[in-house]
């Protein structure tokens, strides 16, 4: 099925639901089986988060094949992790024998995602361990070289409607290859749902948590969009709102606009 609250998860062949539900704010062990019977298949889990563990562990008892679980290991800057490990300890953690995607986390630039990063990956998915293999990373254009030489099959990206330069710097890259493209902090780690101060009238419009995903999920180069709800009631209100669909014009250029202001504002976040 494709529209807009379902697609195929990039080269993985997968369906997904394009709303995936990460933890992180530990919104109770409901919420991951509530967001379950929603629909949400893809969930994003680090392996400290308890409650995520617990619920997917528990779904996976009988609903294997119906979940996609990305996870992975976490870039240690100065020297990457024993992945293998690591790989290990998630399998054990969420008591599986394979992970969905497995993605390298957090890397700031194209040398901390050594060749030897990439063997090992390349391996795990041979072995069958791991079905897609990739990065979440903050370098667009390191992101949209990988996309463009087919060495990844997943990333995970920030955008959001004060960082868009995936649509210049990643999206354009997707094919031949179509890499699966997972995106996160689609409120900009909540500024864009704050008055900026600057660079926007007082008393101006602000958007909605629902906006902010729905400008995410109105780029169809987007196969799914992370949300961390802080409760079951947050991740209804999110919900509710994509299924409304994209966002209509005026509305994206509300979003847009809203987001340049965000943006300059605090230059920690450029």
């Amino acid at each position: 099925m494709q529209d807009f609250l379902h697609t195929t998860f990039g080269k993985t062949g997968l369906p997904v639901f394009r709303l995936g539900l990460s933890a992180s704010y530990r919104p109770g062990i409901d919420t991951v089986y509530h967001a379950f019977d929603e629909g949400v298949n893809l969930f994003f889990g680090y392996g400290f988060d308890g409650q995520l563990v617990k619920g997917i562990t528990e779904l996976f008892k009988q609903r294997r094949e119906q979940i996609i679980l990305v996870t992975g290991a976490y870039n240690l800057i100065y020297g990457h992790p024993n992945l293998r490990r690591s790989l290990e300890r998630r399998l054990r953690q969420f008591k599986t024998d394979y992970i969905d995607c497995f993605l390298f986390l957090g890397v700031m630039k194209p040398e901390q995602m050594k060749d030897e990063v990439f063997t090992e990956l390349y391996k795990f998915r041979e072995e069958g361990k791991i079905r897609a293999m990739g990065l979440s990373c903050h370098n667009r254009k390191f992101i949209g070289k990988l996309c463009t030489d087919g060495k990844i099959d997943a990333a995970m990206l920030r955008y959001n409607a004060a960082h868009p330069g995936a649509e210049q710097d990643i999206f354009p890259h997707l094919q031949p290859y179509n890499p699966a493209m997972l995106s996160y902090t689609a409120t900009r780690w909540s500024f864009l749902l704050r008055h900026p101060k600057k660079n926007w009238p007082a008393g101006g419009r602000i958007p909605t948590a629902g906006e902010c995903y729905r400008f995410v999920l109105s780029n169809p180069n987007v196969h799914c969009c992370l949300t961390a709800p802080r409760n079951i009631k947050q991740f209804m209100e999110n919900l509710a709102a994509v299924k409304k669909g994209p966002l209509c014009e005026d509305d994206m250029k509300f979003m847009r606009d809203f987001g340049q202001a965000v943006h300059h504002t605090k230059k920690y976040f450029t």
